[in-house]
């Protein structure tokens, strides 16, 4: 099965129904047909951000827990190349999460993101292959 890397953007959109890219985010998630793929870093992000609704935090941890969103494992052994990515786009600069995602799409050879994040515009997977995005 084809798989897509999902960013904490579109994920805070499709529970904020006042985020300007909801609309864009809850099209993508009835189209796709793809196996959603993350990290637990994005899933932090998405529930911070979302603290202004206990609801909506419940709801997508709902939504997580009945299999909408794969949650790939970052260990300590993935440490080391999360932190060459984040030196590598330091002038971006790259945060946790998406050096976590980055290195997701390098380990699991996925090139395709969910994002409204522009900086994946610029991020590479090895032999400088860019990303394809979804929703920006």
């Amino acid at each position: 099965m084809r798989k897509i890397l999902i960013d904490s953007g579109p994920l805070i959109a499709l529970f904020d129904r006042d985020d300007k890219y909801h609309v864009a985010s809850v099209q993508f998630i009835k189209a796709n047909r793809a196996e959603l793929v993350t990290t637990l870093a994005s899933l932090t992000e998405t529930l911070h951000l979302l603290d202004f609704n206990r609801n909506a935090q419940t709801d997508f941890l709902d939504w997580v827990s009945a299999g909408a969103v794969t949650l790939e494992l970052i260990t300590a052994v993935d440490l080391p190349r999360i932190r060459e990515l984040m030196n590598k786009y330091a002038d971006l600069p790259m945060d946790f999460a998406n050096a976590c995602l980055v290195f997701l799409g390098e380990k699991l050879n996925i090139s395709e993101i969910a994002t409204i994040d522009r900086d994946f515009d610029v991020y590479r997977l090895p032999g400088k292959q860019p990303f394809t995005t979804f929703i920006k």
